[in-house]
């Protein structure tokens, strides 16, 4: 029996809680820090953006292969491992920082391992909860979790990391491999076994990954969640990707490097704010009206930028917007882990990433090439076009389905 420790929510939980905050502090620090620190080696766009390729590429192509091994091993001890790495690899970086002696492939070669960790670590991370806080409280939990990560990861860490490396490099590296220490430390009090239950023999890995999609594809609830969700990240992708191009000044909307962060950050307070309410609104709307109204009210936020530059109407937009897609995020989340099992769910949760993951890729490459033959505006508009076709999940994603997916694990 899970022992409660305020709010509902297990002790354990509240372990996890705390690593998870400790890794996104680090995060937040790191992800600014190490493009900065590309700065300083060279001011070519394509090598600093061969950066962010170095630690996508591994999601990518790791991610199936993470999912099958968090139904074989044990998911704490995986998340442990992967904290340590990071310790380890941003560690070196820091002792290199001293030594004067980094250099633009070795910042590849970090992103590319701590991307790495990452498609080990959130595949495992999603699919942990439901045996630390029990199925009926994963809205509650995500909630607080995605709250945690958009604190830290977006309000703290990047000006905590601005700030130290403005104070020393090696400072706001080592300020990084502390968080991600103290990550480790909380994963390590978690009590109890988290491997998941199997039956039968285990298979060649190849075989169970299949198995995982597989499963996906053959389940018309989650296969349409996964689409939404590939619908989302198509539109979105692009958005993102050239949002900056719209902001800052020669752009559209005028704004300096911080009036742009300013800007970033009333997207983030919407999603804090849409951390805490989703729970109240699945109770009023049910996990498909939330669903839907997320995806009516972030795609009707999107077009703001296709129709208006002043910079006032478009923060307001992005904080409506971010807790939209939090609302969204947080139910998607919870809806996936409460119909899953156990034994299945490291694969089937990789696979969706797999998907958001390539359709974003494939978003942000048709963006530019929209934008370069029709302008910003329309890139905004088709995305948020793109977007809201995830309303027609509605007529597969219905409350019975989903009680009948949770109760017998088919839809």
């Amino acid at each position: 029996m899970l022992r409660v420790f305020g709010g509902g929510l297990s002790a354990n939980f509240w372990k996890l809680w705390i690593s998870t905050a400790a890794a996104n502090l680090a995060d937040g620090i790191t992800l600014i820090a190490i493009p900065l620190i590309a700065l300083t080696l060279t001011r070519s766009p394509a090598e600093i953006a061969g950066v962010s390729v170095a630690a996508q590429i591994p999601m990518l192509f790791l991610g199936l292969i993470a999912g099958g091994l968090a139904d074989r091993l044990d998911r704490r001890w995986t998340m442990f491992t992967v904290q340590l790495l990071r310790v380890a690899v941003i560690g070196a970086l820091t002792v290199l920082a001293m030594s004067d002696a980094l250099s633009m492939p070795i910042i590849y070669a970090a992103a590319f391992i701590i991307g790495a960790g990452e498609a080990f670590f959130d595949t495992n991370a999603q699919s942990i909860l439901p045996a630390v806080v029990g199925k009926d409280r994963l809205v509650t939990a995500n909630g607080r979790l995605f709250a945690a990560e958009t604190v830290m990861n977006s309000f703290v860490g990047p000006p905590l990391g601005g700030l130290l490396i403005a104070l020393s490099v090696p400072l706001a590296l080592g300020a990084g491999a502390v968080g991600y220490a103290l990550a480790a430390v909380g994963l390590l009090l978690i009590i109890g076994s988290f491997r998941a239950e199997r039956e039968g023999p285990s298979r060649r890995l190849h075989v169970e990954i299949g198995e995982g999609i597989g499963y996906l594809l053959r389940h018309p609830l989650l296969l349409t969640l996964s689409s939404m969700v590939a619908l989302g990240r198509l539109g979105y992708a692009g958005f993102v990707a050239l949002l900056a191009l719209y902001a800052v000044a020669p752009g559209p909307m005028g704004l300096s490097e911080p009036g742009y962060g300013l800007l970033l950050v009333t997207g983030g307070l919407g999603s804090l704010a849409g951390s805490f309410v989703t729970g109240r609104a699945v109770e009023r709307l049910g996990r498909p009206g939330v669903l839907i109204a997320a995806t009516i009210v972030f795609s009707a936020t999107m077009l703001v930028p296709a129709v208006t530059a002043e910079p006032i109407i478009v923060g307001v937009a992005f904080f409506i917007g971010g807790m939209a897609i939090m609302s969204w995020n947080v139910t998607n989340v919870s809806l996936r882990q409460s119909i899953l099992p156990s034994a299945l769910m490291g694969r089937v949760h990789a696979t969706h990433r797999f998907i958001a993951n390539a359709a974003g890729l494939v978003g942000a490459v048709a963006a530019g090439l929209v934008g370069e033959a029709f302008g910003l505006p329309a890139v905004f508009a088709i995305g948020a076009g793109i977007v809201v076709l995830g309303v027609f999940g509605r007529f597969i994603v219905t409350e019975d389905r989903i009680r009948a997916a949770e109760a017998t694990g088919q839809s």
